[in-house]
């Protein structure tokens, strides 16, 4: 269980990363300054790309973060922290199921997956530094956290950069993460 948990979390943003750089090459009026990701969500093949990798890969988000826990020193923080990562990955998961044109569910799954994702990171950083051999990963998914949390501050007119910046942040978390259950497996 633990060896899928591991690939699930090097496959999961890999998978999303691709599929909604497949919705974006299907959506030539797209533009990173002005529109939202979720915007690749709405009409034609770029939607059927970018709903269903959200799914998918929320899917097998949740599988990792269920690995994920098997291998956190704190029970307490690292259920919590995991127990938050499994929602953020449903709140994922509603994204793709809940487009943009089913109204104001969109919007709160969509905020509720920006707010879960840095919470779960600190938590979950915070479970790993109290193994001292592993207080690098701790602190860098601590500082992930941060990042994710952080980079909403940036001026913008669309929410496409910032959301492309936390998911690339949680992506590079979430392989390194999955390549080191991997090698715990």
């Amino acid at each position: 269980m633990l060896k899928v948990s591991g690939l699930c979390g090097i496959i999961s943003p890999i998978l999303v990363l691709t599929f909604i750089s497949l919705a974006i090459s299907y959506s030539p009026w797209f533009s990173w300054t002005e529109n939202a990701l979720s915007d690749l969500g709405v009409q034609g093949t770029a939607a059927v790309l970018f709903n269903s990798g959200l799914v998918i890969g929320g899917t097998l988000a949740i599988i990792f973060a269920t690995g994920l826990r098997k291998i956190l020193v704190n029970p307490t923080l690292g259920s919590a922290g995991t127990l938050l990562l499994i929602l953020d990955a449903v709140t994922l998961i509603a994204i793709g199921i809940f487009p943009e044109t089913a109204g104001v569910i969109h919007l709160y799954v969509s905020v509720a997956f920006f707010a879960l994702l840095p919470i779960s990171l600190f938590l979950i950083g915070t479970s790993v530094m109290q193994k001292p051999s592993e207080r690098s990963l701790g602190l860098f998914t601590i500082l992930v956290g941060i990042f994710v949390a952080t980079v909403w501050a940036l001026p913008r007119g669309g929410a496409a950069i910032p959301e492309l910046l936390a998911a690339l942040a949680a992506s590079m978390w979430s392989i390194v993460s999955g390549i080191k259950i991997l090698k715990q497996a």
